[in-house]
């Protein structure tokens, strides 16, 4: 597998979109960076490991929360530049506690929450 991680786009950073979906009902769920080592960290461990560019480490989804993201499946876009991932998702995608980080639609030049919270 290390050999189709090689062949990836990474960009200058080094990193690759992922972007997370529910495999169940293909709720896109959330977007975040990879690096190399996040993504081979992912196929070890089949939990969805992210690079932070902020804090400059890496982050298990779901460590410190529960939330944890089980991996389903990895596609990769026709480019070679984009990750899909398809999760098992437990609890909230979303750090501000919504199942999904796509919680707002643009709606009259305004922003509405189309979703409850899961949590407070």
């Amino acid at each position: 597998m290390s050999n189709a991680l090689d062949n990836l786009k990474y960009d200058a950073n080094g990193l690759i979109p992922a972007i997370i979906q529910d495999h169940a009902n293909g709720e896109v769920l959330m977007m975040a960076w990879m690096n190399h080592e996040s993504l081979q960290r992912t196929v070890e461990t089949s939990l969805c490991t992210y690079w932070s560019r902020s804090r400059k480490s890496f982050w298990v989804k779901g460590e410190t929360s529960g939330h944890m993201q089980h991996v389903k499946s990895i596609s990769v876009d026709c480019d070679q530049d984009v990750l899909l991932i398809k999760v098992e998702q437990v609890g909230a995608a979303c750090h501000e506690n919504y199942r999904s980080c796509f919680f707002r639609d643009l709606k009259d030049g305004d922003l509405a929450v189309n979703s409850e919270r899961l949590t407070d």
